[in-house]
């Protein structure tokens, strides 16, 4: 296939490239370098630097021997992505180039504007690109489980049959979003079932949970094509923030009661339920939703995990408790489906004291790089 990926320079969207780049895809990676620069203006650099794209590329080029074209360029700009598309006739379009944080769209107007404007109009742009110039292709979206909030009843795999005063219908499961960036993200599924029915075009929206981990087969090849890791507040998730903690001897800092519960990943499976959804896509005039995720537990369950492992290389690990930024229940029922994927051929890597354990090593190797200012909350959502 000829595989274009936008905001390739990302956490997934780096591994993602090489992932296609290495099962022999033709592979074209874009990115305006957003996140980068978000990350340095916020003091939220990532633990372990990276190349910019085009010295990632020719590294994975030396040791893979697979190429990976790169273009820099900003992709809210109509021009820019209908160029783009026009030019690689793509069969698959993996998009990921949106700005990514739910606090950083929390932190004020400008940042929240910022957040709008770029997730939207890059879905927007994506969208009539593909119409107007590639027509045939399949979008592979990638959504987030935030999409659907808390809700008291089980989250379906992206659509849900209703019956009301005798009659039935199926719609797509309604989404309650705790931040900006995820009501953008409920924004982008709105657009696309517009145009897949509109249009016939064909789309994946990959509702997918917190990921973890920085080990994926062609990462390992070369130390610098290691994933984007942040541990910070802004880009950071619960996951790496935690396990830097316990390097760095800073108690876990679980927010509120540490009972919010979410459907987690490790990485290698992001890039296997990719390469599923662009290798058996959707048909025309069709918006097929996965639910992304392989197992669930509550933040206390995750710090729990976090400890014992750290305790297994000699950490001494606290696990503490602090008033919670953001606002979201912080008990609640949650049972999201997701064996779409699974159907697909998903093999799931759960997250073992051996992944964990894995994880933290590559932290030491660089704990001196910690900057723990950059780890409590500096968002607030009220």
């Amino acid at each position: 296939m000829r595989v274009l990926i936008l905001g390739g320079d990302g956490y997934l969207g780096w591994p993602t490239a090489m992932d296609f780049a290495a099962a022999g895809h033709e592979v074209m990676v874009a990115d305006n370098y957003m996140r980068r620069n978000i990350a340095e203006a916020t003091d939220s650099d990532a633990l372990i630097g990276a190349p910019c794209l085009s010295e990632r590329a020719a590294i994975f080029e030396a040791v893979g021997g697979k190429p990976i074209k790169v273009r820099i360029g900003d992709l809210s700009d109509p021009e820019v992505m209908f160029g783009l598309v026009r030019e690689t006739q793509p069969d698959t379009v993996v998009h990921y180039a949106e700005q990514p944080s739910a606090p950083y769209s929390m932190r004020g107007f400008r940042e929240a504007r910022e957040t709008f404007r770029n997730n939207l109009d890059v879905t927007f742009n994506c969208i009539w690109a593909v119409k107007e110039h590639a027509p045939e292709a399949h979008i592979v979206k990638l959504g987030t489980m935030g999409e659907y909030g808390t809700p008291d009843i089980d989250i379906e795999e992206g659509w849900i049959e209703i019956e009301h005063k005798g009659r039935k219908d199926t719609f797509l499961y309604p989404r309650a979003a705790g931040s900006l960036y995820h009501t953008t993200k409920v924004l982008d599924t709105d657009l696309l079932w517009f145009y897949v029915r509109a249009c016939g075009l064909r789309v994946t929206d990959l509702m997918q949970g917190p990921v973890y981990g920085i080990s994926t087969d062609e990462a390992d090849l070369d130390p610098r094509l290691c994933p984007n890791f942040h541990y910070d507040d802004i880009f950071g998730t619960v996951v790496n923030r935690f396990l830097v903690q316990a390097v760095a001897g800073v108690p876990l800092t679980v927010y509120g009661g540490g009972g919010q519960t979410r459907g987690y990943l490790n990485l290698r499976d992001t890039l296997q339920c990719v390469r599923l959804a662009a290798e058996h896509p959707a048909e025309p005039g069709e918006l097929r939703i996965f639910n992304q995720l392989t197992e669930t537990f509550t933040v206390n369950d995750l710090a729990e995990r976090v400890r014992q492992a750290g305790s297994q290389m000699g950490l001494d690990v606290e696990i503490r408790s602090i008033p919670n930024p953001r606002k979201e229940k912080e008990e609640h029922y949650y049972n999201p489906a997701h064996s779409g994927l699974a159907e697909l051929g998903l093999k799931p890597h759960y997250m073992s004291e051996a992944v964990l354990g894995a994880m933290l090593e590559r932290i030491i190797e660089n704990r001196d790089r910690i900057v723990t200012d950059r780890i409590m909350p500096r968002v607030r959502w009220s």
